[in-house]
């Protein structure tokens, strides 16, 4: 096979796979073989771009390729923004809404949608054994208000508003992202609840299904593991697993409507925090009498 032709092919693979080309040489005659046996170059041009070798590329690390592990090993935290100012806040939310359509949320959909058909048999039960169970009062009261959006919010505040004080944006884009998360994850919530109007154990309203208090709480401690990692927010996620289970106390949601919800607080603290761009985008035309919303998928360029 021609040099010329090794080296179409090689770009034709990697528009495939999403890798860059590393062809950078206006000659492809100064394209060394590609995928030799050897150590020699991979890709070298005469006009200066590195050489990269198969070695680099293609060495064994645990038994996989190093290109494929390298496409594999999980995004580390968001990346610090420039600006993390009310504007920025406001524009990046805006940007949240329209990454929401995304393989990793579909996933997450599943999951939610799932776990909650498994679930929904065993709502009565689970809700009479917590009814009526006087010794645990104690243990699971605080959730009803640790958990409530006034509090998350005024946390994510607080942490917001002494990252701008003290001119840190690492702490000012923690902030920013909570508060982000809880705004992505109320409104998905508040949607659903008004979509399906489910009644909820105790008949006090027709708002049980998800369970926002379980949204809320998972979305802040999602958004919070992805820019701290597991070692410092498995608490973080205790709380928020208490949380969603003083709700089945208080007799106020069904397990069904505690396991969706995690979903949509996962789906949340994960959007916002997500690197790069959607594979979708939306947009929101007018219509004769009201508005439509219109999903496209992006072609790869």
């Amino acid at each position: 096979m021609s040099i010329r032709r090794r080296a179409i092919i090689w770009m034709l693979a990697a528009a495939i796979t999403g890798t860059p080309a590393l062809v950078a040489a206006q000659d492809t005659n100064a394209v060394s073989p590609i995928l030799a046996g050897d150590d020699s170059p991979m890709l070298a041009a005469d006009n200066g771009v590195a050489d990269v070798s198969t070695a680099s590329l293609f060495e064994a690390t645990e038994g996989r390729p190093a290109l494929l592990a390298q496409i594999e090993k999980p995004s580390g935290p968001p990346p610090t923004p420039e600006h993390t100012g009310l504007r920025a806040l406001g524009i990046n939310v805006l940007h949240d809404f329209a990454h929401l359509p995304s393989k990793e949320n579909l996933f997450w959909v599943g999951v939610g949608t799932g776990a909650a058909l498994a679930l929904h048999p065993w709502d009565d039960n689970v809700n009479r054994h917590f009814l009526g169970n006087g010794s645990i009062d104690a243990v699971f009261i605080p959730g009803k208000y640790v958990g409530q959006t006034y509090t998350l919010l005024g946390t994510s505040l607080a942490i917001y508003g002494i990252g701008r004080f003290n001119g840190d944006k690492k702490i000012s884009h923690v902030g920013m992202d909570l508060l982000r998360a809880l705004i992505v994850d109320y409104t998905i919530t508040e949607g659903i609840k008004y979509a399906t109007h489910r009644e909820r154990p105790d008949h006090s309203n027709f708002k049980s299904f998800p369970s926002g208090h379980a949204s809320t709480t998972f979305a802040f401690a999602t958004a919070l593991e992805r820019h701290l990692g597991w070692k410092y927010v498995v608490p973080a996620y205790a709380f928020s697993s208490y949380v969603a289970v003083s709700r089945l106390h208080d007799n106020r949601h069904y397990l069904s409507d505690v396991a969706f919800g995690a979903c949509i607080g996962v789906i949340a603290g994960r959007t916002v925090t997500r690197h790069g761009s959607s594979d979708y985008t939306w947009t929101v035309a007018p219509t004769h009498g009201g508005a439509m919303v219109m999903v496209a998928k992006l072609g790869r360029p």
